[in-house]
């Protein structure tokens, strides 16, 4: 997709998602360039996380908008796409969870749309949304080749509640990746 945005300052605006979803998914690419396992420490700031260099190569989670088909409309779930200058670019699933936080299925950019505030319009329409259903607050994961979005999540007040070491071992025993799961904690619903 060839992105044309205005050229001060793109608007963002993000809507429930719609018809339009799976042609917006299936004409983007949501891929990223790992060039860095970062050794993830709750007790630390990602910026001090030290990182194992690899050599640089193109992730993509193949993104699938069948696998949430029925979660447009459903009341304890949501899809919602952000849109830059009236354009699709991004957007965030999420779902209750069964232990009373929201929880984000998939929050994808596109790569022509990244570093425009896009994801972290999504994040604050998830809060909204998690606060509107009186939940305790909001969990996801990411993995530790996912640098940039772990800066994200610090930023916008996540923090670290646990890294998994072994989550993709079914799928490479030799893997590298490790599961960090991020939580944004509400304060007490009264």
């Amino acid at each position: 997709m060839h992105l044309v945005l205005n050229p001060n300052d793109p608007v963002v605006s993000v809507r429930l998602a719609d018809e339009g979803f799976a042609p917006y998914v299936w004409g983007n690419d949501f891929s990223f360039e790992v060039n860095a396992y970062a050794r993830a420490d709750r007790h630390k700031k990602v910026e001090h996380w030290p990182l194992d260099m690899i050599t640089p190569y193109r992730k993509c989670y193949g993104i699938d908008p069948d696998e949430f088909a029925s979660f447009i409309g459903a009341p304890d779930s949501a899809i919602f796409m952000a849109y830059l200058d009236d354009q699709p670019v991004g957007h965030v699933v999420v779902s209750t969870n069964w232990n009373g936080f929201a929880h984000v299925d998939e929050l994808a950019v596109a790569a022509c749309a990244r570093r425009h505030g896009v994801a972290k319009s999504l994040l604050d329409v998830v809060k909204f949304w998690s606060h509107k259903k009186k939940l305790q607050g909001i969990m996801l994961e990411t993995q530790n080749n996912n640098i940039g979005a772990c800066r994200l999540y610090e930023r916008c007040g996540y923090q670290v509640g646990g890294i998994d070491y072994l989550r993709y071992r079914g799928i490479d025993p030799q893997t590298c990746e490790v599961a960090i799961f991020w939580y944004l904690l509400f304060e007490s619903q009264v």
